[in-house]
């Protein structure tokens, strides 16, 4: 029997977890945006039938629309679930089927073009403003690549694309791998995208061309990839990966959050942190990836000297920035943990994902503790550091001043100066959901 192709592999198994799904409810009742979304009246047994509806025939109930709409990633859906049905798959599903029900081809791959174009623009010009040549190659992010030879490594550290935003994250993790003996590649970046941007246009088409392509470069591991992003993460295993597995007839690789990996290799780190880092800290947690806050948390107890403190606010969404459908709702929750934060005495408000760093990072300014990433605390301790060039130019909140700061980086990369003006004033001074004190709102969409 002839193996179907992508798009009749995708759509398959929609279809075989619409037969699985019983129309209980229980993804409805266990969603925490609910409230926040506007939908506490509506029946959950008749949201997720609308969702069905959806999927079949690219309308359904308001109500139903709102839940796919509003979906943060939180991942509790899938919990609930004693069926074996991934409603986030469902709700992804539903949103791509209510644009391409809607949209015309031309307009989806347009706008999947577009915004891929911002994207790669957005993150080369922050990257370079941070990094210098070689350290761009250490990432892979110039003509030459780290590790390009015929030695398969024990793993692909695949960083997605917007962790080159804060490279300083991205690098602190090769350091990590470096001392705990495991060899990687590393890929990331617009050239090797997971094709999100072109799935969220509705462009299903030239999404699966761009997922098969990085797939196929990302299996050169002997033990599967690592991932760092979160939402790349969800984009493989839960749409991307299940497609292939059943288009080809085998599952390309494993992918494992990078969390995890280090959780698992904790008898191997914990020799390594030497250096005693007193610090009283909380940890930022979404719970949308399984089991890696609870990794960050012992990766953090087994650091000499921190206090890991409970602020008891909300872990709600895959990362911060996908609370962005909520925007009155995030703002909510970030204030609340920026107090809780002050009123507990943390030293720091430690983060494990980029794009919450990029959000939170310049609010360090106003409060009285440090905003950091998690490696940061794991590289103090181990005696490893990279500068957060990324916060420090962040919290001067002066388009102008940046660019004047990394003047020579600018020439040294062919930066045209006005372009990495509105660079700045749209990726990183814009992304700002909660104002800075005396500032405004922003949101920007970038993950």
């Amino acid at each position: 029997m002839q193996q179907p192709n992508f798009q009749e592999a995708l759509a398959g198994r929609v279809e075989t977890m619409i037969d699985a799904c019983t129309r209980c409810g229980k993804c409805v009742e266990a969603c925490p945006i609910i409230g926040a979304a506007g939908m506490a009246d509506a029946s959950p047994q008749a949201v997720i039938g609308g969702v069905i509806d959806i999927l079949r025939t690219g309308d359904g109930p308001e109500a139903s629309h709102r839940w796919a709409s509003s979906c943060v990633l939180s991942g509790e859906c899938i919990k609930a679930c004693d069926y074996g049905v991934n409603p986030r798959f469902l709700l992804a599903m539903a949103r791509t089927t209510r644009t391409r029900a809607k949209d015309e081809a031309v307009d989806m791959r347009r706008r999947g073009v577009e915004s891929f174009r911002s994207l790669g623009r957005d993150v080369t010009v922050l990257s370079r403003m941070q990094l210098d040549a070689e350290t761009l190659d250490r990432l892979g992010q110039n003509a030459r690549r780290t590790g390009d030879d015929d030695t398969a490594p024990d793993f692909v550290f695949y960083t997605g694309c917007n962790v080159l935003k804060t490279p300083h994250i991205a690098l602190l993790a090769l350091d990590i791998m470096d001392a705990l003996g495991v060899t990687y590649r590393v890929m990331g970046g617009p050239t090797h995208c997971c094709g999100v941007l072109q799935f969220r246009a509705g462009d299903t088409e030239t999404f699966g061309r761009f997922a098969g392509a990085t797939l196929d470069k990302l299996a050169q591991g002997k033990t599967g990839v690592l991932s760092w992003c979160p939402s790349c993460h969800v984009q493989f295993t839960e749409i991307t990966l299940p497609a292939i597995e059943k288009a080809r007839g085998t599952k390309p690789f494993e992918m494992t959050p990078f969390m995890r990996f280090l959780d698992a290799r904790l008898d191997r780190l914990r020799p390594l942190l030497r250096r005693r880092v007193g610090l009283r800290i909380a940890l930022h947690r979404h719970p949308g990836i399984a089991g890696a806050m609870e990794a960050a948390e012992r990766i953090l107890r087994a650091v000499p000297g921190v206090e890991l403190v409970d602020l008891a606010v909300p872990a709600v969404g895959l990362m911060s920035n996908a609370l962005r459908v909520l925007p009155a709702y995030k703002r909510e929750l970030q204030l609340r943990e920026l107090e809780a934060a002050r009123d507990a005495g943390v030293d720091a408000l430690v983060a494990v994902y980029h794009a919450d760093h990029r959000e939170f990072c310049a609010h360090e300014r106003d409060w009285p503790f440090r905003i950091v990433n998690v490696l940061e605390i794991v590289g103090e301790s181990m005696g490893i550091a990279h500068a957060d060039h990324f916060k420090r130019l962040k919290i001067m909140q002066d388009a102008d001043a940046i660019i004047e700061d990394c003047r020579d980086l600018l020439a040294q990369h062919g930066l045209d100066a006005a372009t990495a003006r509105q660079v700045v004033a749209e990726a990183m001074l814009a992304e700002q959901p909660l104002p800075l004190r005396g500032g405004q709102a922003h949101e920007a969409s970038a993950d």
